[in-house]
């Protein structure tokens, strides 16, 4: 048995909130975060809405000193660090200044793409000739892992700091790694957490694909509809979530608020075999998936009264639900409260599972379920498998007891871990 492992801060940069008290007011609102973008209707996108961070000048400078500003043009790095360096503070930890590093203090935080538009400048200067124009920071700014480099080093960390990287799954993945290095006690603090780009040349491809839906250009938040039997397809997003993950012993020790508790997850992937491909789920490995995760974290199915899902507002969300019944051998009114947050703020992609981690566990703080966003009409196909009351339209007055979360990405990959309100 491996040491219990508690969250003590949190932070977040969402398209529908920057900071904790703007989130939680925005989700307990019922407020999107999603609107119309004025460039991606001038570049000619068919789908020309999308959830974006509103973060401004002034906030950016009371993250980053002048010369870290200096030619910085990585939207996922400033998103990053305001969710990371948030957590940190929540969590009433403080920058190392001394010449050592923080031996037992890592960083998991993870991206899909970084420093998009920082690269875009990157190849301009250089096909121009202007190579010596880069400036110092392009490498940062547009390596994977310059998100976990900027946090390491404003931090000061010595444990682990690194970036995964595993499509829309990489935030809820991230937590369980770093809750499964604090649990074998190589590390007593983590911070974890996601990022990911905004504009045009991050969504672009998802457009041509022509899996976002086209028809709430003059609606936006109305567009992203999980759930829905007039869902057309997701809505990108972009932002970042962060969350502090330490020993109990340690939370306990430094007097720290403690959030909830993580009993543990489940990382696997489908093979893209069988019905499992490139963008389709494997249903074997999604059930798999998440009867392990209940498995690792030493509960019953029956024990979990909120699911918060990964639920896109695609085609395939009814299948979602299904592999959830099935895993859980629980359905009709039996089934566990489920909502999902991307009618709120879009599908964030690799940052969509720690914003939502962050989401759901606000929900144990705020002792409420968030309700469903544009989820008026639920899928014929859904009410067939769960009761209608399951899903909520309200925000319910509600105290988690055990909340289950998933993310399933691109690869046929997927991760679901376990949160519970905390006791001693």
């Amino acid at each position: 048995m491996g040491r219990r492992v508690v969250i003590t801060g949190l932070g977040v940069c969402a398209p529908n909130g920057v900071g904790l008290t703007d989130f939680t007011q925005a989700l307990l609102d019922g407020k999107s975060g999603i609107r119309h973008q004025p460039n991606l209707e001038k570049l000619g996108f068919g789908c020309q809405v999308a959830g974006e961070p509103l973060v401004k000048d002034n906030l950016i400078n009371s993250y980053f000193t002048p010369l870290e500003r200096r030619g910085l043009n990585a939207s996922g790095i400033v998103y990053g660090v305001i969710a990371g360096v948030d957590a940190w503070n929540d969590a009433g930890l403080v920058k190392n200044t001394t010449n050592e590093p923080s031996w037992d203090r890592g960083i998991v935080f993870g991206t899909g793409i970084l420093g998009v538009d920082k690269f875009r400048e990157a190849i301009h200067l250089i096909d121009d000739g202007n190579v010596r124009r880069l400036g110092s920071t392009s490498v940062i700014q547009t390596m994977a892992s310059g998100i976990s480099a900027y946090l390491g080093g404003m931090l000061g960390c010595g444990n682990q700091v690194t970036t995964n990287s595993a499509a829309c799954t990489t935030g809820t993945e991230g937590i369980i790694m770093a809750y499964d290095r604090i649990s074998q006690g190589k590390a007593e603090i983590m911070l974890t957490g996601s990022c990911s780009d905004s504009g045009p040349y991050v969504w672009g491809g998802f457009d041509a694909m022509r899996i976002l839906p086209r028809g709430y250009n003059n609606d936006p938040a109305k567009a992203s509809r999980p759930m829905s039997a007039t869902a057309s397809g997701f809505i990108p997003g972009s932002g970042a979530g962060a969350l502090v993950l330490e020993s109990l012993e340690s939370a306990q020790e430094r007097g720290a608020h403690i959030y909830a508790e993580v009993l543990g997850g489940e990382i696997n992937s489908g093979g893209q075999v069988g019905e499992g491909s490139m963008t389709a789920p494997n249903s074997l490995a999604v059930q798999r998936c998440i009867k392990n995760a209940v498995v690792n974290a030493g509960i019953e199915a029956s024990d979990i009264d909120v699911v918060n899902g990964h639920l896109t507002a695609t085609s395939k969300d009814s299948l979602e639900i299904e592999n959830w019944s099935v895993a859980l051998n629980r359905k009709r009114a039996d089934f566990p409260l489920i909502n999902s947050f991307k009618g709120a703020v879009g599908h964030c992609l690799a940052a969509a599972g720690s914003i939502e981690c962050v989401a759901a566990i606000l929900q144990i703080k705020e002792q409420v379920v968030f309700k469903n966003i544009n989820c008026e009409d639920v899928h014929p196909q859904i009410t067939e498998l769960i009761a209608d009351s399951c899903i909520p339209r309200k925000t319910l007055e509600h105290a988690p007891s055990i909340i289950a979360k998933a993310s399933f990405g691109f690869g046929d990959v997927n991760a679901c871990v376990i949160f519970k309100a905390f006791t001693k």
